[in-house]
């Protein structure tokens, strides 16, 4: 802690807030950035002078917390952890299904304190599916095992690192009095702040993602519509088209056939002409003999 400690008084170490600033700057950074990417974000406080901080600011981002003991193995273990989740909602299920009516007043007995120690150790991380992005824990010393849970996990961790812990063992160590409530609330509260602005901007982004989809849809539904028009004309002039072909094709036909029609007359009439003339050529042939 050597490079954070502003200076010592009386053998009390005093932390050069200066510093404090800078790493609490990068760690709201890189949060905002876990935030706004839609990952979750475990905050992990079971001291006293924390929990109720913790809990109170932590729930109102909608983000996973600790403040009950830590249950070993949550990270390492995690399907574990989900299961006895899915047990808590079975037990919900039972209640509202009617299967707890049909079970004997012990059983439901059994079952109910169940459920209450489940909601207590587990409760707060109900909606955490799968693995947090990182895990903020506010004193390394106390909460030794859910950091290296997390090392071993190669998940960040962000802290809150008194004169006694060692920073080296985080990722963002954030120097600051883990035990006063005072300095707990005010970095939980630029932390918390951080990720409400990075879930504001992911919901912005997705807003506009979704406003640029539906314009595009509208224009591919103007553009179809006027292709739809442009077909239908061109439909309607081959129509026309086509239409004044076959009147040619028509009058042509029937022009054909009037001449075909004079011209056949013509000769059947010469036909005629012809037989008469050899008729009476004959009949005055028989005459003169």
């Amino acid at each position: 802690m050597a490079p954070y400690i502003f200076m010592e008084k009386n053998g009390i170490h005093i932390i050069d807030l200066h510093k404090t600033i800078v790493k609490i700057d990068e760690a709201a950074s890189a949060m905002k950035q876990i935030a706004k990417s839609g990952r979750k974000i475990l905050f992990v406080a079971t001291k006293k002078q924390a929990k109720d901080i913790v809990a109170e600011r932590v729930k109102q981002i909608n983000m996973p917390y600790v403040t009950e003991r830590w249950p070993g193995g949550m990270l390492t273990n995690f399907p574990t952890i989900r299961k006895a989740v899915k047990k808590m909602t079975s037990i919900d299920k039972m209640a509202t299904d009617g299967t707890f009516t049909t079970l004997s007043k012990r059983e439901r007995l059994q079952i109910t304190r169940q459920r209450l120690k489940l909601e207590k150790n587990l409760g707060s991380i109900s909606d955490l599916t799968r693995l947090p992005a990182a895990v903020f824990v506010v004193d390394v010393g106390k909460e030794y095992i859910a950091v290296r849970e997390a090392i071993r996990l190669s998940i960040p961790v962000f802290a809150m690192v008194d004169t006694n812990s060692d920073p080296n063992i985080v990722d963002f160590p954030i120097p600051a009095n883990d035990d006063a409530s005072k300095s707990i609330s005010l970095i939980i509260n630029v932390l918390c702040d951080a990720i409400t602005e990075g879930l504001n901007e992911r919901k912005m982004e997705r807003e506009k993602e979704t406003a640029s989809k539906d314009k595009k849809i509208e224009k591919e539904e103007a553009l179809e519509e006027v292709l739809e028009e442009e077909l239908e004309e061109e439909h309607e002039d081959l129509e026309a088209e086509e239409e004044e072909v076959v009147e040619e094709l028509e009058e042509h036909i029937e022009e054909e056939f009037e001449n075909t029609t004079k011209e056949l007359t013509e000769e059947l009439i010469e036909l005629k002409k012809s037989s008469a003339r050899k008729s009476v050529a004959k009949k005055s042939s028989d005459l003169d003999k």
